[in-house]
């Protein structure tokens, strides 16, 4: 089977390819405005692009009258972001941010999670996630109808039981991400997990 995604295919290419790679992470990203509202909403067109710098990617769309979004339009007035990811116990919390709630109204408030402050960017971080990924854009990417935005990693917060100071690595048998699954409402948990050592 053989689909083109730039003809007969290319209505269907966001729910295709969504549910075909997979599972993706989740950033709850939180934004601020210029005047200080909080915004919050969640991205499963998201990873880690590098380490030297760290930085991340994500891809805010549209709303379904062409506008940005307003994550987008928070990042291109203040060029800063908190990416906030995702576990089993925020699962829920993290669904009722994706309601489209009317521009200035706060989904964390909405959704119960609690906004606490951020070292060097003005937009809070998410206390009950498990990790936080404090972010300067980079820059913003348009590609066609996709906007990807660029961040520089500048802090990393998590919990405490998640980092072994003394080793400094994550204990990762103790963090319990979800993934996106299929569209439009399919999702996954990270518990069951092999080994496979890289050969020499």
């Amino acid at each position: 089977m053989e689909l083109n995604l730039e003809k007969e295919f290319a209505d269907r290419a966001y729910q295709i390819l969504a549910s075909l790679v997979t599972p993706r992470p989740i950033a709850l990203v939180t934004t601020a405005s210029p005047d200080g509202q909080v915004n919050a909403a969640p991205f499963s067109f998201f990873n880690l692009l590098g380490a030297n710098p760290p930085i991340c990617a994500f891809a805010p769309g549209n709303r379904d009258d062409g506008m940005p979004k307003d994550t987008a339009l928070n990042i291109r007035a203040m060029h800063e972001f908190v990416v906030n990811l995702v576990d089993e116990t925020i699962a829920e919390k993290m669904n009722l941010c994706a309601a489209s709630l009317p521009y200035g109204e706060n989904e964390l408030a909405h959704a119960g999670l609690t906004a606490t402050p951020s070292s060097v960017v003005k937009p809070p971080r998410i206390a009950e996630s498990p990790a936080s990924l404090e972010c300067l854009e980079w820059g913003t990417l348009q590609i066609g109808g996709n906007r990807v935005v660029i961040g520089l990693i500048k802090r990393l917060h998590l919990h405490d039981e998640l980092f072994d100071a003394e080793k400094k690595r994550v204990r990762t048998e103790k963090l319990f991400t979800i993934g996106r699954m299929a569209s439009p409402h399919w999702y996954c948990k990270t518990r069951e997990r092999f080994e496979m050592k890289r050969p020499n």
